[in-house]
C-alpha cells in the first residue's frame, strides 16, 4: 500500500507552495482588474484568494500534521485530485461572480459552480476520512 515516501512529501510541499502562489495571483488579479473597473468593486473577487489560501494551503498543512502517514497511501492522489478540483471550481466561481458584478450583470449558472465545487470538497473529505480510518485500522492490525 505504501508508495515512495520522499516523492509524496515533496509533492505535498509543492502543492502547498502552489496554493500560496495561486492565492497571491488572485490578489494581484483583483488589484489589476480593479484598476480597469472604473471604481466598481466586487466582494466576491476581493475575497476569492481565500479559497486557495484556506482550502488549499492551510488545509494541506493541517492534513500533513494530523495525518502525517496518509500521504503514503495510493488513495491520497484521488483525494488530492478531487479536493484540488473543488478549490479550483470555487475560486473560478468567485472570479466569475466578481466579473459579473463589476460588469453589472448576473448569471443563473453560478450556483452550479458552487454546488459542484462544494460537492468535490465533500467527496474529497469523505475519501480522506476513509483513508484515515483505514490507516488507523492498519496500524491496529500491525500492533
Amino acid at each position: 500500500m505504501a508508495i515512495n515516501t520522499r516523492k509524496n512529501e515533496s509533492q505535498l510541499r509543492k502543492t502547498i507552495l502552489t496554493y500560496l502562489i495561486v492565492s497571491a495571483a488572485a490578489v494581484v488579479f483583483d488589484q489589476v482588474y480593479g484598476v480597469f473597473s472604473h471604481g466598481v468593486d466586487s466582494v466576491a473577487m476581493t475575497w476569492m484568494f481565500l479559497y486557495p489560501l484556506l482550502g488549499g494551503t492551510l488545509f494541506y498543512f493541517i492534513v500533513s500534521k494530523l495525518f502525517p502517514h496518509i500521504i503514503h497511501f495510493a488513495g491520497c492522489r484521488v483525494f488530492s485530485n478531487i479536493h484540488n478540483s473543488g478549490i479550483a471550481t470555487l475560486t473560478l466561481a468567485s472570479l466569475l461572480k466578481g466579473v459579473f458584478e463589476i460588469a453589472g450583470t448576473n448569471s443563473p449558472h453560478l450556483i452550479y459552480y458552487h454546488v459542484v465545487g462544494w460537492g468535490f470538497l465533500a467527496a474529497g473529505l469523505i475519501i480522506l476520512i476513509v483513508m484515515a480510518a483505514n490507516q488507523k485500522h492498519l496500524t491496529n492490525d500491525l500492533a
